[in-house]
């Protein structure tokens, strides 16, 4: 199994049976699992569509990043890409940008920058559509009351 060299290939989830293959070593080696094995699980579980095998994913890794300070380094990008396709951008912006302080020429991370940016930058679009279309609405409804107040004078 290769790892992507950019954040677009992050979309790609792994074929099922691929996954099963990680799946099936992650418990084969049970409570004395290697570092390895659960980060190779964890990777595939970021990859997926599931947003539960996602969540699953993120917590391993952090687990790892807690436990392992000699692997932190490669858990920041898939922490980074787990978070994003959860939608927790403050936390996949932290991550990220973690890595990019450590190395600054890393395209994956580089990369991933810009989608988190701008998912962020539509994400902020849409929350200001939605809250002008709510101002504009309760103006209407504001309106209308205040009018059928006045006629009922």
């Amino acid at each position: 199994m290769d790892f992507p060299t950019d954040a677009a290939d992050a979309e790609s989830p792994l074929k099922p049976d691929e996954l099963k293959v990680l799946r099936s070593q992650f418990e084969k080696e049970g409570e004395y699992v290697s570092v390895q094995t659960k980060f190779n699980y964890a990777w595939g579980l970021i990859k997926s569509s599931s947003r539960q095998d996602q969540q699953t994913g993120v917590r391993l890794l952090s687990e790892i990043f807690r436990s392992s300070p000699e692997r932190r380094r490669e858990c920041l990008y898939y922490l980074a890409l787990g978070n994003y396709k959860l939608g927790n951008y403050a936390e996949a912006r932290r991550y990220n940008d973690q890595l990019l302080d450590k190395e600054p020429a890393n395209l994956q991370a580089s990369s991933l920058k810009d989608l988190i940016d701008d998912k962020v930058a539509k994400e902020g679009l849409m929350g200001v559509a939605i809250l002008s279309g709510v101002a504009i609405a309760a103006g209407v409804v504001g309106g209308m009351l205040f009018r059928g107040v006045g006629r009922k004078r």
